[in-house]
């Protein structure tokens, strides 16, 4: 499995970017599809998660009502389009997935963040 983020880069207060995440190697029809974050000197804080018919859409609180997850799946791509970003969003955007048989994992949130497979991040600096 293959993930590969884009679409970081610097923003002002206020401002909007949308990242990507194309997909590979996957061998389930069937799975969630997450994005994670992490603020310079702070843990992995998980932000939001879709399954892969789109039907079910989670997201953490920080982030709820500004951000939106969407996936295109005919280009098995996952998007995550943030309005209203704030500087306490500046992160390093992670885009992640688990196994169906992953035990860690109850719908797209796995605990202490035990997904299977991660790209390699996007960043994100929100800044004047």
């Amino acid at each position: 499995v293959q993930l590969v983020e884009s679409g970081g880069g610097l923003v002002q207060p206020g401002g909007s970017l949308r990242l990507s995440c194309a997909a590979s190697g996957f061998i389930s029809s069937s799975y969630y599809m997450s994005w994670v974050r992490q603020a310079p000197g702070k843990g992995l804080e998980w932000v939001s998660s879709i399954y892969s018919d789109g039907s079910d859409t989670d997201y953490a609180d920080s982030v709820k009502g500004r951000f939106t997850i969407s996936r295109d799946n005919a280009k098995n791509t996952v998007y995550l389009q943030m309005n209203s970003l704030k500087s306490e969003d500046t992160a390093l955007y992670y885009c992640a997935t688990h196994e169906a048989g992953n035990t860690y994992c109850s719908g797209g949130y796995c605990s202490n963040l035990e997904y299977d497979y991660w790209g390699q991040g996007t960043q994100v600096t929100v800044s004047s």
